[in-house]
């Protein structure tokens, strides 16, 4: 049994602050506390798996209870009875419990009620409790009091991946802590350090994909590094980890999107083949389109994203996409973007991805091709001289103009282009001194500024020319167009005899 091999996870786990790896201000922190004898009852660990918090509450653990000090030790020995004890998960005074399998209110009483006594080997009573989201309403409520006013000696280390799911009263009794995700960079150097140690082949390229598929967690990159190792016999490179993860190349995946974007539909579903025929896992390949997608549209000279260096990209194929950028618009990219993410669930969820890609490829393809806002605003114009260029004998003639000698042919011709905002406001508020072809003077009631420039515009698109607005700012009390047509209906003998009819009747509006 002692020759039974233990995983790198396992093997190379943080054993102290020191080489506890992308936790910076954790680590800090927690230092610094423990120098300065401020140590708090309680803790909550915070953060996606794989990043240390199980390994932080063991090393706080060692600090606290570390045989090499007189007191608590920021730099815990690691030889001593207690921290062997506690690196092995045997002491007696540092218990881990899993939330998940200890959920009920009686597991957390028997926890509280052995809370009492004091510890028997180390300075402290440690209560890890790890995916502490997990326990039940009754077990939080009955960890409460416990947890604000603890024992002199006792700790409590709380772990969880979704502290939304921890009840506030919990966390105000707590010092939580968020563990980052640990930066690209830090793990490609930590795993070439681990295969430095292994003595195994680990080129940069595998290194590089190895850190990115980790996602920020140095267990899960860990496990993909043991994976890999035992697939090539120690001589990880690109292709094997590629293999591995059927993932394509990021060169391929830049060689496919400048062929979907090129327009040719037959091309990407042949290239769309051949890569699914490589092996490739269609689901990863929608994801490294995506990367690809989010780093282009950075890199657009359109956007001026600022440093780009992070891209996972060599310096071709940053040209490469370079290249792809100068002829397709930010627009595009967007566009694209918005299908990729609304396919993802598809592709996950289809009973034949191989069918449902090809058909995204068809979309993003159409979706490409689509004009951009201001061109369909244009388009009719655009058209229309198309259309003028290729029939001259249908299409030679100006649009109809229209004449304007006064203000009543103003007003039925504002009303016949079913420019209801303009007719309402002119006829209801606009005095008219003077209307000749090009020249209106008048005066607003209600001192609109928008309705002289709008006006103005109509008038010079629909007559053909230009005209200017005079607008006096005092009033000549003429009436507006509404006024003259209800003195007219009102002279009316007809409209007359019938208001004679009814008491007190009057006009108040005409339509």
């Amino acid at each position: 049994m002692e020759n039974n091999y233990t995983v790198l996870a396992r093997k190379y786990r943080s054993q102290d602050f020191k080489s506890l790896i992308g936790q910076d201000v954790l680590v800090k922190t927690l230092t610094t506390a423990i120098n300065t004898g401020r140590i708090a009852h309680a803790y909550i660990f915070t953060g996606i798996r794989g990043t240390g918090k199980t390994s932080t509450a063991r090393i706080l653990a060692k600090a606290l209870n570390c045989l090499a000090s007189d007191g608590p030790t920021a730099t815990p020995c690691g030889v001593c009875e207690n921290c062997r004890a506690i690196a092995a998960g045997q002491h007696i005074d540092v218990l881990e419990i899993d939330a998940a399998s200890h959920t009920g209110v009686d597991n957390m009483r028997d926890i509280l009620d052995a809370a009492q006594y004091r510890p028997t080997n180390g300075r402290y009573k440690v209560y890890i409790i790890d995916e502490v989201h997990m326990l039940s309403n009754s077990a939080f409520n009955a960890l409460l009091k416990t947890l604000e006013e603890p024992p002199a000696h006792v700790i409590f280390i709380l772990a969880t991946t979704e502290i939304r799911r921890v009840p506030v009263t919990i966390l105000s009794r707590c010092q939580r802590f968020d563990l980052v995700r640990v930066p690209v960079e830090t793990l490609k150097q930590h795993f070439a350090w681990i295969a430095e140690q292994e003595k195994i082949e680990l080129t940069d390229g595998a290194n590089e994909l190895l850190a990115r598929a980790a996602d920020g967690s140095v267990r899960d990159g860990l496990s993909l590094l043991d994976q890999a190792i035992a697939q090539t016999a120690g001589h990880v490179d690109e292709v094997a980890v590629l293999d591995m993860l059927k993932r394509a190349d990021r060169g391929v995946v830049i060689d496919f999107m400048n062929t979907l974007l090129s327009g040719d539909t037959a091309a990407a579903l042949a290239r769309a083949d051949d890569i699914y025929n490589n092996g490739a896992d269609l689901s990863m390949l929608l994801t490294d389109m995506m990367e690809w997608t989010h780093w282009a549209t950075r890199m657009h000279p359109a956007l001026h994203a600022g440093d780009v260096t992070s891209a996972p990209y060599t310096a071709d194929q940053r040209e490469q996409i370079r290249q792809i950028n100068e002829r397709v618009t930010l627009n595009t990219l967007s566009r694209i973007w918005q299908v990729m993410v609304a396919s993802v669930p598809e592709i996950q969820s289809a009973g034949n991805q191989k069918q449902s890609f090809d058909m995204l490829v068809v979309r993003l393809m159409h979706i490409a091709d689509m004009p951009s806002v201001p061109e369909l605003l244009n388009q009719p114009k655009s058209a229309a001289s198309r259309s003028d260029a290729g029939d001259t004998k249908k299409h030679n003639a100006a649009p109809a103009q229209i004449k304007i000698t006064n203000s009543d042919e103003l007003a039925r011709a504002l009303q016949a282009s079913k420019e209801i905002l303009l007719y309402s406001y002119y006829t209801g508020n606009i005095e008219v001194l003077e209307l000749s072809d090009g020249h209106i003077k008048y005066f607003d009631r209600r001192g609109d500024a928008d309705f002289a420039p709008r006006l103005a515009a109509w008038l010079n698109d629909k007559t053909g020319h230009t005209w200017t607005l005079e607008r006096i700012t005092e009033s000549p009390h003429a009436h507006t167009i509404t006024e003259q047509k209800q003195e007219e209906l009102e002279s009316d003998p007809m409209v007359a005899n019938a208001m004679s009819l009814f008491e007190n009747a009057e006009i108040v509006g005409v339509k």
